[in-house]
């Protein structure tokens, strides 16, 4: 099967409530978004007709965009029960809020289900990658 991959990155911060280490404080990490796609189509794998593309690499770059980075850039991810414990903190512009706890796991889960919705017809999203540090990932294939 052909696949082609982009990278994204953004600046976004969180906090994990009830966590017992330092993440459970509001803290920021550059993350990086590998984000991987198929063609629907098995035939893939001769020569594809023109234009010859999966996926036009701007297509994808404006998709993810629009669905991920410019919604995470910048912003902060709270849960429900973080503003809970602190509701001095919802009056913040940039504030998104969650009903689960914004981890490494769940926000590439979120990120999945706006790409999936995203996509062209005839492309399918295989494998996510979202790097919270330089040696530190959550992984999703399909």
């Amino acid at each position: 099967m052909l696949r082609v991959t982009k990278i994204f990155r953004f600046e976004t911060a969180h906090a994990i409530f009830g966590y017992a280490g330092s993440c459970r404080n509001i803290h920021g990490h550059s993350y990086v978004l590998h984000v991987t796609v198929q063609s629907s189509d098995p035939a893939s794998d001769d020569y594809l007709p023109a234009p010859g593309f999966v996926i036009d690499f701007k297509d994808l770059k404006a998709a993810v965009k629009l669905a991920v980075v410019d919604r995470f850039d910048h912003c902060i991810i709270l849960s429900e029960a973080y503003l809970l414990a602190h509701p001095e903190l919802r009056m913040l512009p940039n504030l998104e809020v969650w009903p689960v706890e914004p981890t490494a796991e769940n926000i590439l889960l979120h990120i999945k289900n706006k790409l999936q919705a995203a996509l062209p017809d005839g492309v399918q999203l295989h494998q996510l990658k979202l790097y919270e540090t330089a040696d530190s990932y959550a992984e999703w294939d399909a």
